[in-house]
């Protein structure tokens, strides 16, 4: 399975908020939805540490 990339994450992140947000969605299905945005919330968290950390790698290095 390829990586995503940051805007693919967000993207599917603004997704899945937009679904969050129907008041008529299924209790299950909201469950599912609202799991599956934690963890692209954690993985964007991670992406942008890593460019965080990079930025400052860079530098102090310089």
């Amino acid at each position: 399975m390829k990586k995503k990339t940051f805007d693919e994450a967000w993207q599917e992140l603004e997704k899945l908020v937009a679904a969050i947000e129907d008041e008529n969605i299924p209790l299950d299905e909201l469950a599912e939805k609202v799991k599956a945005a934690k963890n692209l919330i954690r993985y964007c968290e991670e992406k942008l540490r890593s460019i965080e950390n990079d930025l400052k790698s860079d530098e102090s290095s310089e």
